[in-house]
């Protein structure tokens, strides 16, 4: 594949590596059969490749490599004070996959990990028994889709429909304290052809101004696509959350966002919507810095950012200006009670 500065790169999933465990798992050859032109590559474990010094995260994300292995561990974590709980007291999220198909610029991931590979964990069976056992002691929020967009890989993964069918028998047999919810910026139509709504599922669509969109979340369905697919999600009985977060600082911010708002107003029933989340970039100390190193051009992550304890994020008073700009104009067509601001206490 050729770029337009007349570099090469492979196609993207080129080359799969495989851990030996997980060689003959039925979810590894369902992968593997829709790749069926890859170079297969067996490892002994996935950090062989993922977490090998000297890689570059940019270059290797233009065409990435597939990483199929078993996660141990920890599989269930606590929400981070960065993330939004929707006043969820339990609220954790799992890795299914590591890494992003899409290439947002001010993507924390990118600060993260130290490779653009995409790691793909195929023994879902040992999350899903993490999560039974938890729900034995208590309600569970859940967030399965924050170190990647799982309905972005939908097509040669599954994952979605996977998690829908565990939460629907957990429903079924009285288990009522589950909520799980999918965040994503796809916006694949024939999603709805494949999948069915579940009570215990949500879908956080984040949106975001065009002229952000192409500036800065490459890959990525357009808003229009965004707002349609949230539209149809509803129609068809889904819960949507909208999820203005991160928001990004741009040129003329106040007339991009209104723009974005006003689509958002006229194409979507609001009364209808789950609920919405607002909140400003913000992003860790150290991943700022890798993120920095990595994107030396990027006007998103080169901002002067103000650094309190570890946290980046733009200065108060402008953080304070945008957030409310967004939630007063949110309070015109949406219960306030549905409005979740991330707010840092000691910022």
């Amino acid at each position: 594949m050729k770029n337009l500065k007349g570099e090469y790169y492979n196609s993207p999933f080129s080359h799969v590596y495989v851990e030996k465990e997980v060689w003959e798992h039925p979810r590894t050859k369902r992968i593997l059969a829709k790749l069926p032109d890859a170079d297969v590559i067996e490892i002994d474990h996935y950090k062989d490749v993922f977490c090998r010094k000297g890689q570059d995260y940019v270059l290797q994300h233009r065409a990435q490599n597939l990483i199929l292995g078993a996660k141990h561990g920890t599989l269930l974590y606590k929400g981070a004070p960065v993330c939004q709980s929707f006043g969820n007291q339990n609220f954790y999220y799992t890795s299914c996959m590591m890494n992003c198909i899409f290439d947002c610029e001010y993507c924390y991931l990118k600060g993260m990990y130290p490779s653009g590979n995409l790691v793909v964990f195929v023994n879902l069976e040992d999350i899903f028994k993490e999560v039974e056992k938890l729900l034995l002691k208590e309600e569970l929020y859940l967030c399965i889709s924050y170190d990647t967009d799982l309905p972005a890989l939908e097509g040669l993964m599954g994952y979605v429909q996977e998690w829908l069918q565990f939460v629907e028998e957990n429903l079924f047999s009285g288990k009522k304290r589950l909520t799980v919810e999918i965040r994503t910026k796809a916006a694949d139509s024939h999603f709805f052809e494949r999948h069915f709504p579940v009570p215990g599922v949500i879908y956080g669509m984040t949106l975001s101004p065009q002229i952000v969109i192409e500036s800065y979340e490459h890959k990525t369905p357009a808003l229009r696509q965004r707002i349609a697919w949230a539209t149809q999600a509803m129609t068809e009985g889904y819960r949507v959350r909208l999820c203005f977060d991160p928001m990004i600082y741009c040129k003329e911010w106040k007339q991009r966002y209104s723009e974005m708002l006003e689509d958002v107003f006229s194409q979507i029933d609001m009364d209808k919507i789950e609920d919405v989340s607002v909140g400003t970039f913000r992003v860790s100390q150290d991943y700022l810095k890798k993120m920095r190193r990595q994107q030396p051009c990027s006007m998103v992550v080169q901002y002067p950012f103000i650094n309190d304890k570890g946290v980046y994020h733009y200065p108060k008073e402008l953080t304070k200006e945008m957030e409310q700009f967004l939630v007063d104009r949110l309070k015109e067509r949406i219960a306030e009670k549905k409005i979740f601001l991330w707010e840092d206490e000691e910022m």
